[in-house]
C-alpha cells in the first residue's frame, strides 16, 4: 500500500506504478477525444457551506477547461463533495461510490475525486475502501482539485489533505478568493458568501473543528468588494456562511467579534436587498448583532437559532456554553428588536444519557419559544467527538424513535399556529421558478424564509429572481398559499449554469 508523506502542512498519499495504478486500470494520461472538452459531474452532500464549495469547485474546474454535466454516468470527471456530520452521509456517499465502481471499470479514461469533510477526516481509508478513485482532497485546499487530477492521470492516485487553513495575505488565500467570484452558482440572483472557516467551538457531538479547523475570518473589506461584485452581476441576495458567524471577526480583532460591522457593511452595498446568515450561536448572540438586524432594512428578518436540547444537563454535556433560560432570554430580546422576526433552529433527540426529565424539558422550552420551523435530527455519534466515547450512555433506538414523534408533534403545531397567523397578509417573495411538484405553480419565499406558492396569470411566466407581491390565502406547516398581487422588480443577472446536489 502506498505511504502516507508529511510536507509541512500537507500530507501527501501517492501511488505510483508502470502501466497501472492501485485499481488494476492502466495510466495513459486518462486521454479522451481531444476535440471534446471534458466533462465534469458533482455530487454535493451537507450544508450550505458544502454546497458554495462545490460552486467554487466548479469555478474553478470550469476555468481549467472541463465543461459540466448534469449526466454523472458519461462525465469523465465525478467529484464528490462529501459531509461527515451525521453516519447516514457517511453511508449515502460510500453508497454512490460503490455504485460507480463498475461504471469505473468500463471507462478506464473517467476519473473520481473525493473531497470535503468526509475526506479531510477519513484520508487514506477513502482509496483503501475503494480502489477506483482517483483523488481525495480535503476542505483547506479546495481549488487544488484541477491540478490533482491532472497529475493522477500520469502518475496514479493522489491525496493531498492540509492540516489547517491556509493563512490568508498568502497567495494561495488569494486563489481563494478569487475562486469565490469564480465560482458557478446554482442560482443566479443569490450567492453564498463566506466570512468564515472553522470553528473554536467544542461541542461535544460535533466534528466540524476536527475537519475544518480553527475560526479563520476573511477580512471585511475583501467581503464588501466580493459583495459588491456580485451586486453587479445582478445579485440582490447574499447568505454569509460561517460555522458561527457572531464570533467572525474575533481573530482579527484577538477581542471583540465583527459580525454586526459586516452586517451594516454588506447592507451598504447598492443592489443588495436582503442579507441572509448561518448559523449563530447562541452564547454569542450579542445585543450589537440584534441591533444590526434591526437597524440595517436589508437584512431578512428570519432567525436561524440552534436550540439543540432544551435541558441544562444536557446541553452541559454537550458543552454549549448556555443555558436554557439564557437562550430564550437572547431570543427575547432579537423578537423584541427585529419587527416581525421568525425564528427556526436545530434539535437533538437521543443525546447519551438524555432522561425523559430531560426530553420533556426540551420540549416545554420549544413550546414556549414558538419556533416557525425546526430541524430534528436524532444523535448520531462521530469518531473522534467526546459525545462518541459516551457509548455507554446511548438510548435504544425505539426510544429516540418515539422522542422524535413528540417533538415533531410540537414543533409542527407551533409552525402552523405562526403560519396560520400569515393569512391575509400581503407577503413580498423573491420568484424561485416553478414548484417541483407542479410546474404550474410558482413559488417565492418571504423574508422570513417562507415558502410560498402561487398562480401566476395563465401565459405569463415570471423569471427567477423577481420580487413579487403575493396576498396570503392559506397555510400549511411547511409553506403558504397565496395569489399573486403584482410584480414589483424584475431580476438583472447572468446566465444560470446548475451544479447538482445529492
Amino acid at each position: 500500500m502506498p505511504g502516507v508523506v508529511t510536507r509541512g502542512r500537507i500530507l501527501v498519499r501517492v501511488s505510483i506504478d508502470t502501466g497501472t495504478d492501485g485499481g488494476g486500470r492502466a495510466t495513459n494520461g486518462g486521454a479522451v477525444d481531444a476535440v471534446r472538452p471534458r466533462t465534469f459531474h458533482i455530487r454535493t452532500f451537507g450544508c450550505q457551506m458544502n454546497e458554495h464549495d462545490s460552486e467554487r469547485l466548479a469555478g474553478a474546474l470550469v476555468a481549467d477547461g472541463l465543461v459540466v454535466t448534469d449526466d454523472m454516468e458519461s462525465a469523465d470527471v465525478v467529484v464528490f463533495n462529501t459531509c461527515c456530520i451525521r453516519e447516514n452521509a457517511d453511508n449515502k456517499f460510500y453508497g454512490h461510490l460503490g455504485n460507480l465502481k463498475t461504471l469505473r471499470e468500463s471507462r478506464p479514461d473517467m476519473q473520481i475525486a473525493v473531497g470535503g469533510c468526509l475526506a479531510q477526516m477519513d484520508k487514506e481509508k477513502i482509496q483503501e475502501r475503494a480502489g477506483h478513485v482517483d483523488v481525495v482532497f480535503g476542505t483547506h485546499n479546495l481549488t487544488s482539485a484541477p491540478g490533482l487530477l491532472r497529475r493522477a492521470s500520469t502518475e496514479g492516485p493522489l491525496m493531498e489533505i492540509l492540516d489547517e487553513p491556509v493563512p490568508f495575505g498568502e497567495p494561495t488565500a488569494g486563489d481563494q478568493q478569487t475562486a469565490a467570484l469564480a465560482a458557478v452558482r446554482d442560482l443566479p440572483y443569490a450567492a453564498w458568501v463566506t466570512i468564515q472557516m472553522g470553528c473554536d467551538n467544542s461541542c461535544a457531538y460535533c466534528i466540524v473543528p476536527a475537519v475544518r479547523g480553527p475560526e479563520v475570518s476573511r477580512p471585511v473589506d475583501d467581503l464588501v468588494a466580493e459583495v459588491a461584485e456580485l451586486a453587479r452581476r445582478g445579485v440582490t441576495e447574499v447568505t454569509l456562511l460561517g460555522q458561527n458567524v457572531n464570533s467572525y471577526g474575533r481573530d482579527i480583532t484577538r477581542r471583540s467579534p465583527l459580525f454586526g460591522d459586516l452586517l451594516r457593511a454588506v447592507g451598504a452595498v447598492e443592489g443588495i436587498r436582503r442579507i441572509r446568515f448561518t448559523s449563530p450561536h447562541p452564547k454569542d448572540l450579542r445585543p450589537e448583532v440584534i441591533a444590526a438586524m434591526a437597524e440595517t432594512p436589508e437584512v431578512c428578518n428570519h432567525l436561524h437559532l440552534p436550540l439543540q436540547s432544551g435541558s441544562d444537563s444536557t446541553l452541559a454535556a454537550m458543552r454549549r456554553g448556555y443555558t436554557a433560560e439564557r437562550y430564550l432570554d437572547r431570543l427575547s430580546a432579537a423578537r423584541a428588536a427585529v419587527d416581525d422576526l421568525a425564528v427556526t433552529t436545530d434539535l437533538i433527540v437521543g443525546f447519551p444519557g438524555e432522561s425523559e426529565d430531560d426530553f420533556e424539558r426540551t420540549l416545554e422550552v420549544a413550546a414556549e419559544a414558538e419556533f416557525d420551523s425546526a430541524y430534528t435530527f436524532v444523535f448520531s455519534p462521530r469518531p473522534g467527538t467526546r459525545a462518541a466515547s459516551m457509548a455507554d450512555r446511548f438510548l435504544p433506538a425505539a426510544v429516540t424513535a418515539e422522542r422524535m414523534e413528540r417533538l415533531r408533534a410540537v414543533v409542527e403545531r407551533s409552525a402552523l399556529r405562526r403560519h396560520l397567523a400569515r393569512v391575509g397578509r400581503i407577503e413580498e417573495v423573491v420568484v424561485e421558478g416553478p414548484s417541483k411538484r407542479d410546474p404550474s405553480v410558482t413559488t417565492g419565499r418571504t423574508g422570513q424564509n417562507k415558502l410560498v406558492h402561487f398562480v401566476a396569470p395563465e401565459g405569463r411566466v415570471i423569471p427567477s429572481g423577481s420580487f413579487a407581491l403575493v396576498a396570503v390565502t392559506d397555510a400549511a406547516r411547511h409553506h403558504l398559499t397565496g395569489d399573486l398581487v403584482e410584480v414589483t422588480a424584475r431580476p438583472s443577472y447572468r446566465v444560470r449554469i446548475p451544479v447538482s446536489a445529492g
